[in-house]
């Protein structure tokens, strides 16, 4: 450890550190009891509306070693099968707000709460009222299929891009999580939205936990809803991710008997 790295509220939200303080402690306890120590998240030492004191970490490039403890952390973290999905309150993904509750059903949350809230806030019109027929037409379908294709809900990070994890020379390290109790598979899905973690990460967490036969179609679902939240936030650039994963919504259930 090399000291305290402060982080100020620059969000326009007041309560968001308070949110991320919160993630990083649930995630400090479902590591603890899981027994994990090579996979950790900075020690928080305190927080406010305008800044977040935290343990500061002397970065490294990740090594085979360190991915193999982010991904069998990351599984024992997951494997933890937690009361219900959704979370008490409303967070944040990025700059976005992220809406919760708890819910029994997985599906029906990912597509009111990921989804739906989502397209209702896209600013051109033809493309909110064009996504917004596909889970008018689909969204009912697509819940039971999510259900019937997840085993519990997971404490999860949210918002696990590279950017997110951090290493040394011993430890991985995970930061500004998004969290939340979902499939376990919205996780492993936005690894790879922005070129992946590498072969030992996902060996390390299959090895732990694998991953079911039909993640290739969840993660382009589960990812949708990232893509969505970046169109609403930075633009046309991310518009042709969303029209994949809504594709992808269409194709999974047209193969369906």
């Amino acid at each position: 450890m090399t000291g305290i790295f402060t982080k100020r509220n620059t969000t326009g939200q007041s309560d968001a550190l308070i949110c991320e303080a919160e993630g990083l402690e649930s995630l400090r306890e479902a590591l603890l009891e899981a027994g994990v120590s090579g996979l950790r998240v900075p020690e928080l030492y305190r927080v406010d509306e305008a800044a977040m004191e935290i343990e500061a970490i002397d970065c490294a490039p990740g090594s085979v070693t360190t991915f193999d403890m982010l991904g069998e952390g990351l599984a024992l973290i997951h494997r933890k099968a937690r009361p219900a999905y959704g979370w008490a309150r409303d967070n944040y993904i990025g700059l976005s707000v992220q809406p919760n509750r708890w819910s029994d059903s997985w599906g029906d949350f990912f597509v009111r709460d990921r989804l739906g809230y989502q397209v209702s806030l896209i600013r051109d019109s033809s493309v909110r009222a064009s996504f917004g027929r596909v889970l008018e037409k689909h969204g009912r379908d697509l819940a039971f299929w999510l259900d019937s294709h997840c085993e519990h809900p997971s404490l999860i990070h949210g918002d696990l891009w590279s950017g997110n994890v951090l290493f040394d020379l011993s430890n991985s390290w995970l930061i500004d999580p998004a969290i939340y109790c979902g499939d376990r598979e919205a996780d492993l899905a936005m690894t790879e939205m922005f070129g992946g973690f590498g072969d030992a990460f996902y060996d390390a967490y299959d090895r732990m936990y694998a991953r079911s036969a039909v993640y290739g179609q969840k993660r382009d679902i589960y990812n949708l809803y990232h893509f969505l939240n970046h169109y609403n936030l930075f633009g046309g650039s991310y518009l042709g991710g969303c029209e994949r994963g809504f594709a992808m919504v269409k194709r999974v259930l047209a193969e369906q008997p």
